[in-house]
């Protein structure tokens, strides 16, 4: 069973999803690919995991840190699962390029050269936008590219972050 709640954030509501243990799910509403894994029998039902991700909320929409991450269980192919991997390791408060983490995973998988724009599809599809931060990757050249959630809502993260003045 996947069990769903709605959390007011300052930047609009955002719909959580998760089964018993895990967070499947972290969506802005009318994000792109929103809710893209929910099945059309959720439950809207409280549970201690979707609790715990609305308190990482509060405590990250106060500019603070949260000292803890929920457990986790995004679903995807493998490529983007390594791709989500390399964002959990994105600190906050920093930024990484597309093409940086596609070195990174060439570099992982003893390739050369790892295609950017493969990445970029990788970040776009992730399923629990804020604790897996997609936010977080900007362009080559440092501009804010690409985020399903909209650029002005990237553009208010990374501030909040002080990634960006």
């Amino acid at each position: 069973m996947i069990y769903t709640q709605q959390f007011h954030s300052p930047l609009g509501i955002i719909t959580l999803a998760s089964n018993t243990n895990t967070l499947l799910g972290l969506w802005f509403e009318e994000q792109k690919y929103f809710g893209n894994i929910l099945p059309k029998d959720c439950v809207k039902k409280q549970t201690q995991v979707l609790a715990d991700t609305q308190t990482w909320l509060e405590i990250y929409f106060s500019g603070e840190i949260p000292s803890f991450t929920p457990p986790l269980s995004a679903q995807g192919t493998p490529f983007r699962k390594s791709v989500w991997e390399i964002l959990q390791t994105i600190p906050y408060g920093h930024t990484m390029t597309y093409k940086e983490i596609a070195n990174k995973l060439a570099l992982k998988r003893g390739i050369n050269k790892m295609s950017a724009q493969a990445v970029g599809n990788a970040v776009g599809h992730n399923p629990i936008s804020l604790i897996i931060p997609c936010h977080r990757v900007i362009g080559s050249n440092k501009s804010l590219t690409g985020y399903a959630g909209g650029l002005e809502r990237k553009a208010w993260l990374l501030k909040l972050e002080k990634a960006i003045s």
